[in-house]
Parts: structure tokens; sequence; C-alpha cells
């Protein structure tokens, strides 16, 4: 049975009101939350970036059920995965269990800060590999010196590990990748209704059980034309893909890269309306090609609230009543 999930989209809205959604997600019945780890907005429309551990701290303990997990979280520049390790078991204990920590290579707009510079593409995929591995050492709990490539950890210890350890997704893309990651990862993560991407998952892994987390932007609102509007506010960067994505520093930059791109343009990449059939219609691609688990991403905060009081339920019903039951 497909799984769906919500959001918690950082860049949108302020910490209070990410905590509150969190909560209200569990109530209204989302399987997970998935949040964003950014540094950053995407655009300075957004106008947020809080931190998402923070944040997660607070709805683990708020929520008794739902899942949580980072979506994502790079391990390599902005953060040491030494510290990684330490505050993934830690929101694992707050969650009861409840926690699977999502790690990628990262976006430039959020790692740059620390002045350490933005590496190549492969390097990023070594450093990602790397620390993989150390988070892996550390979350067993037993003393761990590390000299690497990349990363060095000096006679470190988890001192509160959680039972049954932190489950890892990694977000990958492309046959190689696939490949190298599958070995270290525990679940899958990606955002292209790529069914070879998730095949090729399954056959390195050697294991078909394993979760395959996807998630998709949709915007409803009272009117196709303010959803439209919203959407082209919020999200025109989306348009870039994620060769553009992971490589641009600052907000001014995806704003220049994303100046042509026109509501048109992005109503054709994102279900936009108040009619919750085309919204399904829109999330449908993701389990076609084989996502055990989908998360939504209601845009903007504007109607945040209201799409919470008002459609998620709705929308819930009309989502696991089109998706596979098996």
């Amino acid at each position: 049975m497909t799984r769906f999930g919500y959001t918690l989209m950082t860049e949108q809205s302020g910490p209070k009101q990410i905590v509150r959604y969190g909560i209200q997600a569990e109530e209204v019945g989302f399987d997970f939350a998935v949040s964003s780890d950014h540094y950053s907005p995407w655009l300075t429309e957004q106008g947020h970036a809080g931190y998402a551990w923070s944040m997660l701290g607070a709805i683990a303990h708020a929520t008794e059920r739902m899942e949580l997990m980072t979506y994502v979280t790079c391990p390599t520049v902005r953060y040491h995965p030494a510290v990684v390790a330490q505050k993934s078991a830690t929101l694992q204990i707050l969650a009861d269990g409840r926690f699977t920590l999502g790690l990628g290579s990262g976006e430039n707009l959020n790692e740059h800060i620390t002045g350490e510079g933005w590496p190549p593409v492969a390097q990023r995929q070594d450093m990602l590999e790397e620390a993989v591995q150390i988070i892996r050492a550390l979350h067993t709990g037993e003393l761990t010196t590390w000299e690497g490539d990349y990363f060095r950890v000096d006679s470190a210890r988890i001192w509160d590990t959680p039972d049954g350890g932190v489950p890892i997704g990694l977000a990958v893309g492309g046959e190689k990748a696939v490949d190298r990651f599958a070995p270290l990862g525990d679940h899958l993560i990606a955002t292209d209704p790529e069914p070879e991407l998730l095949q090729g998952w399954d056959a390195a892994k050697g294991d078909p059980s394993s979760r395959k987390i996807g998630q998709i932007p949709i915007c409803w609102a009272p009117s196709k034309d303010q959803a439209i509007d919203i959407a082209h506010e919020q999200f025109r960067w989306f348009a870039g893909g994620w060769a553009v994505n992971a490589d641009l520093p600052t907000p001014h930059g995806f704003a220049g890269a994303s100046q042509f791109v026109r509501k048109e343009d992005v109503a054709e990449q994102i279900a936009c309306g108040p009619d919750l059939d085309e919204l399904v219609e829109g999330v449908k691609p993701l389990w076609e090609a084989g996502f055990t688990d989908v998360a939504v991403v209601q845009v903007g905060d504007v109607l945040q609230q209201r799409f919470l009081d008002e459609v998620a339920g709705p929308l819930l019903e009309k989502l696991r009543a089109a998706a596979p039951k098996d």
C-alpha cells in the first residue's frame, strides 16, 4: 500500500508554523512527514529557513504515530558527519523509533555559507559515501576514530543511541549512483518518476522491500488562477531541475535563473487548483513509477492552514483510493 506524507517546507513557513503544521499533519492522517534542511530559502519570496532539527524535535515530542524524516540533510560541508550522527540518534530517541535520516550530497545554496567552497559533483559523492560510513559507525555506540580522505573523527562516541539504530535513506539519481549507494542505504530517496531508477535500486540491494520515498509539489487554492499565481511566486525555481538547483549559491541567483519561467510553465509542472481529482492525477506518476512513499508539498504558506483544515483529509482519501493497495 502506498503511504502518503506531508512536507514540512521550512523555506516557506516560520518555525512555529512548521511545528503546528507537523502536529496537525498527524491529526489529519498523514503516514509520515518529511522536512527540508536549509540554511536559505530558494527565493526571497519564500522568506524562511529555520533550523530543521529544532522543529523536528518539537514535532517528535508532540506526536505519537506519524513517522518523521529529513528530506534531505547534507552531512559533508555545513555539518560534519559526526554531528549528524549525534543529532539523528537523539531525534530517533525523541521520536520513539519513528525517524529516518534522509541524506544527500546537498546544494550550494545551503552549504557554501561555511566558506569551505563547493566541491564538484564527483567529489561530493565521494564525501557522501565516507560520511555515511562514519554515521553508521557512530550509531553503533562504539568508540570511533576515523582517518579518511575528507573527514577525521577522533575518539568519538555517541552516548545516547536508540535501540534499532537510525534507518538511512539516500537521495540518488542515475545508474552509477544507485550501484554505489544502494549497499550503504536502507531506503531510496528520489523525486523523478523514473521506474528504471527504482528497479535498479532494488536490483542493487537485492531487496525489493526497501522503501522508495518520493516527493511532489501541488498547489491547492480556491481557484486555479490563484493556485498558479502562488506556485509561480513560490516555486518557479523548481523548473530549473537539479542540474541547476544543486549549484546556484543564493536566492538572488535563483531569481535570475527563473526570471523567464512563465506561469504556464509552472502550471505544466505542478498540479494547481481546487479540483482534488486533478491534484491526484498530478501525484499519480510517482506511485506508477513504483514509489512506496509519496510526500506532497502544498506550495506556499498563505493557504497552508486552510489546506490542512479543509483539504488534506479529503485529498488523502482520494489518494489512497486511487493508489495501489499492494
